[in-house]
């Protein structure tokens, strides 16, 4: 079917909201990675969702916080940044009757920009019905939002009626995207962020925020088992006999739960080989921030 009408939808709103959920559940792919730790989302993602006539282009971006790092600085520019040049915003909250400083900056944003904005309640299935209508009282006198519409990410709760209601902001014209395609990150760029979502869940305390992952070898051999190797760096050298682990647990922990996902992603065999090496501050090294593919479009 012919693509007629096609936009771009930001989802915007604090760390750990569940922004990535929300990308993923809607697409129907994992193509962003999901932890319990705020701020794992570092790039702009883009995620492509066709239905019938409309072609829906999802940006998930990382939550706004207080950055500490120069990553961090890049990450609070990639939200302001992706709120400029959409068809509609979603701010996406938790069930909370408080408008935290996060949300009233990018509602502030929102209102500079003068695009439709749909204001989504996540995580619904942890709250009672007279505590959801307290927030969307709190939300509907702070900003004139064009849609609110309470769902649960995790358990696909209200998405249909989200699509129908952001099916309406998308312009007239053709597809943004190929039809077959659900993301613009690169095969390697997702391969590299299955790994470090991996580093996320296996790892404590601050030390996964300070890895990165960069796949440095990708071969597509004939038998079409897929060759990948994968440089993990971290911050400190004692941190990086953590990820390694006694007699190397760890890392293979770690490695056997990425490539499972990365043969789901890829829909093939895949043969990986992974290594850690130590980079020292490299949050705070633009050099290294764009070598890891933190760059600016």
């Amino acid at each position: 079917m012919e693509i007629k009408r096609s936009g771009m939808i930001a989802i915007v709103g604090r760390p750990n909201v569940g922004k990535s959920t929300l990308t993923n559940a809607l697409v129907g792919e994992k193509i962003a990675i999901v932890t319990n730790k705020p701020q794992t989302t570092r790039n702009r993602i883009s995620a492509v969702l066709n239905r019938g006539e409309r072609q829906f282009v999802f940006l998930d971006t990382p939550g706004l916080h207080r950055a500490r790092t120069r990553l961090g600085d890049y990450m609070v520019k990639v939200v302001r940044q992706s709120v400029a040049d959409v068809d509609a915003v979603m701010l996406l909250v938790e069930p909370i009757a408080h408008i935290g400083a996060p949300e009233a900056e990018l509602m502030e944003r929102i209102k500079a920009l003068d695009v439709p904005s749909v204001l989504v309640i996540n995580k619904i299935d942890t709250v009672k019905k007279d505590e959801l209508l307290a927030v969307m009282e709190v939300y509907g006198r702070a900003h004139n939002f064009s849609a609110i519409v309470p769902i649960s990410a995790m358990k696909g709760e209200g998405l249909e009626e989200l699509l129908g209601v952001l099916g309406d902001f998308l312009p007239e014209g053709p597809a943004l995207f190929p039809e077959d395609m659900v993301t613009d990150q690169p095969e390697r760029q997702v391969c590299a962020e299955i790994i470090r979502e991996k580093l996320l869940l296996c790892l404590d305390k601050e030390i996964p925020h300070g890895t990165a992952v960069e796949v440095t070898r990708f071969i597509e051999r004939d038998d079409e088992v897929i060759e990948l190797d994968a440089t993990i760096y971290c911050e400190k050298a004692s941190h990086k006999g953590i990820i390694i682990g006694k007699g190397g647990a760890m890392l293979k922990k770690i490695s056997t739960l990425a490539r499972r996902d990365i043969e789901s992603f890829m829909g093939t065999k895949v043969f990986l080989q992974t290594w850690v090496k130590v980079k020292e501050n490299w949050r705070d090294n633009m050099n290294l921030i764009e070598n890891f593919g933190y760059r600016d479009e």
